[in-house]
């Protein structure tokens, strides 16, 4: 007799080889290996669930194997079809072991509905909590997220970087660094690869990108932010203004959007979501902050709302859904941001306004960039505007002044990113081990 391992999503297809009576030509048997997901005895014939990396399959056995939910097992025994169980087909099991056997004491209810369950206690229960299959579709779904978004930048001549997250001083200004020890000084944790990348752009790789953490020392406790995540940053070189960069993030969001339509089907429908299509990706439209600030306001005004001063998330919330209404789209760039809400090497288009954009997306912020300031002489004039030295860019000012290209780039938070696609609430149940001002743990 052979004997054929498989994964939980290739039961049915064995079943339809082998034929609905698990024989084609001679006694075949599968092999599975898994947790046991759930258990139901109706008196004469026990039902198991197993699951494995690739999903849920039913186990039939005629006796009761004494066996606790989360327990890591094997069996082997004959692929049936059967319309109602999961996946449409069932094993129907020979030979059963007990890898591991789980306590009986489970703290988090793993086959649950997590809609129906606290974050903290999700977050609490991290390593058991991953094991719920819509938990852990979350990090299927970003995985392809971040396949997708490197693949496409290499289909754009992009070269992948790795820079580092220790640094002597600020990158973009502020005190939002965390301090580490080093030796016998202090370093910060990287805020962004902003001057790296800009860094490599000079050298003449001309185009770049980097998937990597971030980190930002702000006391925020809200459902979008983080303290340590995922920053998908690009940079470019020889641009002409921001909008070269807000075509290039139209192309690779339709790109990570075909392949999570394409990949992740079933893991998209336990969130009951769906992507924007290439077609309502293109009509995304692209408005100044003036103009946003007005259409925030007006679209505020037809709810009863206060007035809108600023792009607020109340008014990325109005500012999607008019985009939505009006171009079919719930992405939209907003660009021309004023100076004293930019970073000093922002780019200016005139006395008041810069060439940077955001991108935000069904309610959210998920994208910020620009062109940066090349010239040397500019950058050197702008730094005691922002209270910032020249001796701490030292390293930074003589790519400046040898020779640096127009350039510009974007991060896009990819935990951000990911509950938007599925309409997650909460940015920390994106993320797979979330730091904020209260969780160093798991």
């Amino acid at each position: 007799m052979s004997i054929m391992r498989i994964l939980a999503k290739d039961v049915a297809q064995a079943a339809q080889d082998l034929g609905t009576d698990g024989m084609s030509g001679g006694a075949v048997e599968v092999e599975l290996k898994g947790w046991v997901h759930r258990i139901r005895d109706m008196g004469g014939v026990v039902f198991i669930v197993l699951r494995d990396r690739s999903g849920l399959v039913q186990l039939v056995l005629d006796k009761d194997p004494d066996l606790t939910l989360e327990s890591v097992i094997s069996v082997k025994g004959t692929p049936a079809l059967n319309g109602k169980a999961p996946g449409g087909a069932e094993i129907r099991v020979h030979d059963l072991e007990c890898i591991a056997r789980a306590a009986g004491d489970l703290p988090y209810q793993v086959n649950g509905d997590s809609a129906k369950t606290g974050l903290e206690a999700i977050l609490d229960n991290r390593g058991l909590s991953l094991r719920n299959p819509k938990i852990k579709a979350v990090f299927t779904v970003q995985a392809t997220v971040i396949e997708a978004f490197s693949a496409y930048l290499r289909s754009q001549d992009f070269t992948e970087i790795k820079t580092s997250k220790l640094v002597g001083n600020s990158t973009e200004g502020g005190s939002e660094l965390f301090e580490v020890a080093y030796f016998d000084r202090k370093v910060y944790l990287a805020q962004s690869p902003q001057f790296y990348k800009e860094t490599m752009v000079a050298s003449g790789m001309e185009r770049v990108f980097e998937a990597a953490p971030a980190y930002r020392a702000e006391k925020h406790d809200t459902p979008r932010h983080l303290n340590e995540y995922i920053s998908l940053d690009v940079e470019m070189g020889f641009i002409d203004s921001e909008r070269d960069l807000i075509e290039l993030e139209k192309g690779l969001l339709t790109y990570i959007f075909e392949e999570t339509a394409r990949k992740n089907a079933a893991e998209l429908a336990l969130w009951s979501a769906a992507v924007p299509n290439a077609d309502a990706v293109s009509r995304s439209p692209t408005v100044s902050y003036e103009e946003a600030v007005k259409i925030a306001g007006a679209e505020s005004a037809k709810t009863g709302g206060g007035r809108i001063f600023d792009i607020t998330p109340e008014a990325e919330r109005f500012l999607c859904s008019w985009s939505l209404r009006e171009y079919g789209s719930d992405l939209l760039f907003v660009n021309e941001f004023p100076r004293r809400y930019r970073p000093f090497y922002t780019y200016p288009l005139d006395a008041s306004r810069t060439m940077s954009f955001d991108a935000l997306f069904r309610g959210l912020e998920i994208t910020t960039g620009g062109k940066r300031q090349h010239d040397y002489q500019a950058f050197l004039d702008v730094l005691p505007k922002f209270g910032l030295k020249a001796e701490n860019f030292t390293n930074y000012l003589t790519l400046l002044k040898y020779g640096c290209p127009p350039h510009g780039g974007f991060a896009i938070g990819c935990e951000r990113l990911t509950s938007r696609i599925l309409g997650i609430a909460n940015v920390k149940e994106a993320s797979l081990f979330p730091r904020d001002r209260k969780r160093v743990e798991p």
